[in-house]
């Protein structure tokens, strides 16, 4: 144990002591699927210690390997473990202490989860281990931070070598390029997903959800014509990383990609309603815009993901998407698609809208960004949910996808590609 945590027994005592019951907890599942049985479970999060050396604790129903690394641009500590429940207190997440200022967890690809620390600076993991269930103690996940200055830090996370963290996008349905299938390939992008939870309604519900519910009642709705393939970005409660969506879409050879979201605004902003469809641009619209693309962007740091490698600017991009008409394909669209929404949905009071979303941006697939509504608001909740409302919007978006593809059907062209 740290010399500094052994001079301060009674923090021990508080992080690894007794395990609360069960019965006593008001417990609330993450967004994860229900567990199985099979499955190993969190149970219970404390956090102990002060901004020199900090303690983290999740119990445990049995004993399960980790890996914990340290990440910067925000600094933040990840910890990958086997796929698990996450059978929290409601309130878990919220604890905030010593270094660690907020915290997250959930699935990040089939067969892993994750925990992701936001701590207040650079930190050093110290120890991360698990220890037996002994007697009527359980399983527990320790993680013992300390603070560092940032040339140590960024020193230490440069020579580390690890796998690659971003996980793969997993195969699907979709025909690859050169499979001989000629029709229009439809990829639908249901935001968020796994340890990202999106926005969240104050009733509880969670835009990740929302939106795949959404998507695959679309998926269906277009298939049902038999003119399009169509693919998901991911068909289960996944963490997908923004890149990968595109690459995606790109690699198997998409004729257009259609994001799906649902936005929330704070209560200090007021209140919003209305479907928005955004496509891409350097330049936001307007503020409203421009702090939506910021928050979606920010997909890959939620979910603690490495950025090193992507690239900050989409200038290059823009050019590119200019040179190959994309980004007039995907604004045609996009005109096409709100006509559809106005006879079954609310929209936005301003339903066009521009921002540097990083989903939209392959330089050759036409995409859209499709906010369904807002989780924040009462009655675009209520539509939201509503399974009448979905299979009307699934029916518009439907259409809107047949009136663009049918002069290009008819003379045997999907688009730029």
């Amino acid at each position: 144990m740290l010399r500094r945590f052994a001079a301060v027994g009674v923090l021990a005592a508080v992080l690894l002591g007794p395990a609360v019951n069960a019965a006593d907890r008001t417990g609330a599942l993450s967004a994860n699927a229900a567990p199985t049985e099979s499955l190993p479970a969190a149970t219970d999060v404390r956090v102990g210690g002060d901004e020199k050396m900090t303690r983290f604790v999740v119990d445990l129903t049995q004993k399960i390997e980790v890996t914990a690394f340290a990440l910067a641009n925000p600094y933040r500590v990840v910890v990958d473990l086997p796929q698990m429940a996450f059978n929290l207190p409601a309130k878990a997440a919220e604890q905030s202490r010593g270094l660690i200022k907020a915290f997250r967890y959930g699935l990040i690809m089939q067969g892993g989860s994750r925990i992701v620390l936001d701590t207040k600076g650079p930190v050093r993991v110290e120890k991360a281990f698990v220890l037996d269930a002994t007697g009527d103690q359980p399983a527990r996940l320790v993680i013992d931070l300390a603070t560092t200055d940032r040339d140590s830090f960024m020193r230490a996370v440069s020579l580390e070598t690890r796998a690659p963290r971003s996980p793969p996008v997993k195969p699907t349905e979709a025909a690859p390029k050169g499979s001989g299938d000629t029709r229009p390939l439809i990829v639908l992008d249901p935001g968020h997903g796994g340890i990202d939870n999106g926005a969240k309604a104050a009733s509880g519900e969670l835009e990740k959800d929302v939106v795949l519910n959404f998507a695959q009642l679309l998926k269906t709705r277009l298939e049902a014509g038999r003119k399009y393939q169509v693919a998901m970005t991911r068909s289960d409660d996944t963490f997908i990383a923004l890149a990968e969506r595109v690459k995606f879409a790109r690699g198997h050879g998409a004729a257009m990609l259609i994001s799906i979201h649902a936005d929330a605004i704070p209560k200090s902003e007021g209140q919003a309603e209305g479907a928005t469809v955004y496509t891409l641009s350097e330049n936001a619209s307007d503020a409203e815009a421009a702090r939506l693309a910021e928050a979606e962007n920010k997909a890959d740091v939620i979910a603690g993901v490495d950025l090193t490698a992507e690239p900050g600017d989409v200038a290059n991009i823009l050019v590119d998407l200019a040179q190959r008409e994309t980004k007039t394909y995907s604004a045609q669209f996009a005109r096409t698609l709100v006509g559809e929404l106005k006879a079954t949905a609310r929209l936005h009071k301003n339903p066009l809208k521009a921002a540097g979303f990083k989903v939209l941006t392959a330089p050759d697939v036409p995409s859209v960004l499709v906010e369904l509504g807002y989780m924040s608001t009462k009655d675009d909740l209520k539509q939201l949910t509503s399974a009448a409302w979905q299979a009307k919007t699934a029916a518009a978006l439907a259409q809107a996808v047949d009136t663009y593809f049918a002069p290009r059907l008819a003379r045997g062209a999907a688009g730029p590609n």
